[in-house]
């Protein structure tokens, strides 16, 4: 009996989430690994593994002093910002054409970004400081960077910036230099982020790479002494500069073929569409 490919292969978007969880699992076992674990208990160790997608081992694991315990307003914040992405996904995709996937999928995929990193993820790092455990929230009002250094080194996904500095940027730039170091890194992210993004769409190769490596000649620029003269890293202008590297080119990181092929099919088959 023939069996249609279409049966046997996996969808797009499956083999997307395969790929991000493996990478995930690979670089949560790898900062567990280095991890300061004496004295450290087993149940703490499966809830930094199981429970937590941060990925500063030493902060979780070992206790310190000064953490900061969530209120209520700040217990508010976090699920409504989960109820927003859940208007969106539910609410709001419901109404609009099939035929307009383009917009399906970046609407559905700002819906995803709230209810996972703006809203759930923030909701378990107040559960944990809760209980005086140092899981700071991944996200600190990205809104607000006025550079994109500041963007990417301390506002936008804590996990991603502790991974990549301690394991990718630092050791390169000890390597290679500052320049080199910082590009080589926004490079070997770019490549990860294609293979997770274009991989699973089977089109639009390179383009989550150019746009991490626009992230770094962005940095590079605003960090030069013409950078500084003309108010880049700072102020209003700084904030606009950073706004243009990042919403101009990111149509090269979640390229059309990613949209359509992954996200789409994925909203679907979550019923928001």
């Amino acid at each position: 009996m023939n069996v249609p490919a279409a049966a046997i292969m996996p969808s797009p978007w499956v083999g997307m989430w395969s790929l991000a969880v493996a990478i995930y699992v690979a670089c949560k076992w790898l900062t567990w690994s280095f991890a300061r674990r004496s004295g450290v208990d087993r149940q703490r160790v499966a809830e930094y593994l199981l429970l937590w997608p941060g990925m500063d081992s030493d902060a979780f694991l070992n206790d310190r002093d000064g953490v900061v315990t969530p209120t209520l307003l700040e217990w508010l914040f976090a699920a409504a910002k989960t109820a927003v992405g859940v208007v969106l996904l539910y609410g709001v995709l419901p109404l609009i054409s099939a035929e307009r996937e383009l917009l399906v999928g970046w609407i559905g995929m700002i819906g995803l970004i709230f209810v996972l990193h703006f809203g759930v993820f923030h909701l378990l790092s107040c559960w944990w400081r809760s209980y005086d455990i140092d899981a700071k929230p991944l996200m600190d009002w990205p809104i607000l960077a006025t550079s994109l250094g500041e963007f990417w080194g301390r506002r936008w996904n804590r996990a991603f910036r502790d991974l990549t500095f301690r394991y990718l940027f630092r050791p390169l730039t000890k390597r290679f230099g500052t320049t080199w170091g910082l590009m080589a890194g926004f490079l070997m992210s770019g490549l990860v982020h294609d293979a997770v993004i274009s991989i699973p769409a089977g089109a639009g190769y390179g383009g989550p790479t150019l746009f991490f490596i626009v992230q770094g000649l962005g940095i590079l620029i605003e960090r030069s002494a013409l950078g500084r003269q003309v108010g880049l890293g700072r102020g209003a202008v700084g904030w606009l500069f950073t706004v243009a590297c990042l919403v101009l080119p990111v149509a090269l990181l979640f390229h059309p073929p990613f949209v359509r092929n992954v996200i789409v099919p994925f909203l679907h088959a979550i019923g928001a569409t």
